[in-house]
C-alpha cells in the first residue's frame, strides 16, 4: 500500500534536514515516532476489539446451534428417568391389550440368548493346591 522506493527515502530525509535542521531533526524523529507507535496501538487495539466481537458472535452462533441440535436428540431420544416429562396418557381410541401370556418354546429362547454367569477372578498360575 505504502511502497517507498529507497530513492524517495532519500529525498525525504534531505528535504527533512533541509527544512527542520540538523539540530532539531533528531526531536522531530523522536516525535513522529512517539506518534506513530500511538497510531499503531489504537489500530491495534480496535482490531483486537474487532476479534472479540467477530469471536463473541461465532460462539453465539455455535451455541445456537448446539442447543438447536441437543433439543432434536432430546425430542428423539427424550429420557426414561425424566422426572419432568408428563406421563403418557392412553389415546381414548385405543382400546388396552392385555399382554400375552409367554409360552414354553419364548422361555426357551430366553434362556438360551442370557449368557451364562462368569465370575470375574483371575487365572492362577502354576499347581492348585
Amino acid at each position: 500500500m505504502f511502497d517507498v522506493a529507497p530513492t524517495e527515502l532519500l529525498l525525504v530525509i534531505v528535504v527533512a534536514l533541509v527544512v527542520i535542521g540538523p539540530k532539531d531533526l533528531p526531536k522531530a524523529m523522536r516525535f513522529v515516532g512517539k506518534w506513530m507507535g500511538k497510531a499503531r496501538g489504537m489500530a491495534r487495539h480496535f482490531r483486537s476489539g474487532l476479534d472479540t466481537m467477530m469471536r463473541e458472535a461465532e460462539l453465539e452462533e455455535l451455541e445456537k446451534q448446539w442447543r438447536a441440535q441437543n433439543d432434536a436428540i432430546m425430542r428423539e431420544f427424550p429420557r426414561i428417568d425424566d422426572v419432568n416429562a408428563p406421563a403418557p396418557s392412553p389415546s381414548p381410541a385405543s382400546s388396552p391389550v392385555p399382554p400375552a401370556e409367554p409360552s414354553e418354546s419364548d422361555a426357551d429362547q430366553a434362556a438360551a440368548a442370557t449368557p451364562p454367569e462368569t465370575h470375574a477372578v483371575p487365572p492362577r498360575d502354576g499347581p492348585l493346591p
